[in-house]
């Protein structure tokens, strides 16, 4: 999904561009994955980033999907404790 569908969305929820972007969303979700403790690696492959050390890249090519599959269930099962 392209930044500018995103952003377009959050306009006509009633955020403005200094209050909130698709990015945002992502710097938000990197730090609170970070600070409950989930595998670094795994988050940045689930934003789509690549490795930054070249050496490291050439070579590792892991996707963490079970970490993932987990990681992004986490946020709906908190959603219905918290509902309960």
């Amino acid at each position: 999904m392209c930044e500018n569908t995103v952003n377009g969305a959050l306009r006509r929820l009633g955020w403005s561009g200094s209050e909130m972007t698709g990015h945002g969303f992502r710097s938000m979700a990197s730090t609170l994955l970070n600070e409950q403790g989930w595998n670094r690696d795994a988050i940045e492959r689930q934003l789509a980033h690549a490795e930054r050390d070249s050496i490291r890249a050439a070579y590792n090519y892991a996707e963490h999907l079970p970490e993932r599959r987990r990681m992004m269930q986490a946020c709906p099962d908190a959603d219905v404790r918290e509902a309960a």
